[in-house]
């Protein structure tokens, strides 16, 4: 039995600024990449990888994954990957092609937002000159497209969810967590955005406009967090715009300097056996004595961009996405401690995701519901120490779990 986890991340932005070759380069899977708006019109769904030091090393063992993939001790953990057709402003009202396209992040927990550092598209996803937008705008807008369309998705028939609270008195956060159902949004963090506004308090019917949308755009920065993919860092125009949005948003948005041509380039340079290259390393080696000079000359340019930046970008906005924003761990679960095999003999076969509070009755239940029924203990496979069902996990941990025989 392979253990799979599954986490989504969205990969959201106007038209036109990457966000196709974004997808590409993270995934490999080839989609229409063009110069034009609205080139995406089904969202694409694909498999990308955040990147971790395997414990193989730690170990002192040759694993063979089975669910993930390990590269020169860097252990790849797929993630969901989707990739939302490009938003334009007033998309949550139908404009461009429409929120149902918002409706594609309901299950992304995580969003990252990839947007045209170099300033060479307007609004609308149109090419300019480069330096001719203001990348900022960008970053609001699909702030605030994310916002309104949960607005609007709260205030759908409002006086009956006054109803509900005021006079059939339902409480408050179950009738919120209701109406937001589908979303991925927990009651906790309903409480969080309700308590900090000081709502909790308040009326429902006494909610005026402004209360709604500080209490949405609140839930939003919750339940929706997003990093900022800087994309198109190797065009010129795109350092000063990069050092200016940093100085204006980086208390409020991760931001990763990024350049998706130059991943997907690497990626296909590396599939032709042109390259070495472990995708997330800031360098590279040339391996093909086949060559042309522009070949070499775009090489190094490539790698002049990694040495300043600390490579693509690519990696690391995923890696900044699941670990640093979603707060995940990744566990190794094994049937022998020992040997640390799976109960046919592969090595650290598999690795899952899973929250930083997770317990170890949680990871039972990833591996199999009836695991997580007959969980007694578990152990840690490195030091050899007992944990309880509830013992709190650690990242990078490689744990055994002991079940029942009744």
């Amino acid at each position: 039995m392979v253990v799979q986890s599954s986490v989504q991340v969205g990969i959201v932005g106007k038209p036109n600024v990457g966000k196709s070759t974004f997808f590409a380069a993270a995934t490999m899977i080839d989609v229409k990449i063009a110069p034009y708006p609205f080139t995406t019109i089904e969202p694409n769904v694909g498999i990308g990888y955040v990147r971790i030091p395997c414990v193989c090393r730690d170990l002192g063992v040759k694993d063979n994954p089975r669910n993930s993939v390990c590269i020169d001790g860097n252990r790849f953990i797929p993630v969901e990957l989707i990739d939302v057709a490009g938003l334009v402003p007033g998309a949550w009202q139908g404009r461009g092609l429409g929120n149902q396209f918002l409706d594609h992040l309901r299950r992304a927990p995580v969003l990252i937002h990839v947007v045209d550092m170099a300033g060479a598209t307007d609004e609308e996803g149109r090419l300019t000159k480069p330096g001719s937008h203001d990348p900022l705008i960008d970053i609001e807008f699909l702030s605030n497209e994310v916002t309104m369309w949960m607005v609007q998705m709260l205030t759908k028939d409002w006086d009956k969810l006054v109803r509900l609270v005021e006079y059939a008195k339902k409480p408050l956060l179950e009738v919120l967590y209701e109406r937001f159902s589908g979303l991925g949004i927990t009651q906790a963090q309903i409480s969080d955005s309700l308590g900090k506004l000081g709502l909790d308090k308040k009326p429902l019917s006494r909610w005026g406009e402004d209360d709604i949308k500080g209490f949405v755009s609140m839930l939003r920065e919750l339940s929706k967090p997003m990093v900022i993919a800087a994309n198109k860092m190797d065009i010129p125009e795109a350092e000063d715009n990069y050092k200016r949005v940093v100085k204006e948003v980086g208390g409020k948005y991760r931001i990763i300097p990024t350049s998706a041509d130059y991943e997907l380039a690497l990626r296909r340079a590396a599939k032709a056996n042109l390259i070495k290259y472990v995708p997330g390393d800031d360098d590279f080696e040339i391996i093909s004595q086949n060559l042309t000079r522009a070949q070499r000359d775009a090489l190094e340019k490539i790698r002049d961009f990694m040495h300043k930046w600390g490579g693509t970008g690519v990696i690391k906005a995923l890696n900044t996405a699941v670990f640093d924003v979603l707060g995940m761990i990744a566990i190794y679960p094994v049937a022998d401690e020992r040997r640390y095999t799976d109960t046919e003999g592969n090595v650290l076969p598999d690795v899952v995701l899973l929250p930083r509070d997770a317990t170890v009755l949680d990871l039972a239940r990833v591996i199999h519901s009836e695991i997580a029924e007959r969980a007694v203990t578990g152990i840690d496979a490195v030091s050899g120490r007992r944990l309880g069902v509830n013992s709190k996990l650690w990242h990078r941990a490689v744990i055994k779990i002991f079940i029942s025989r009744a």
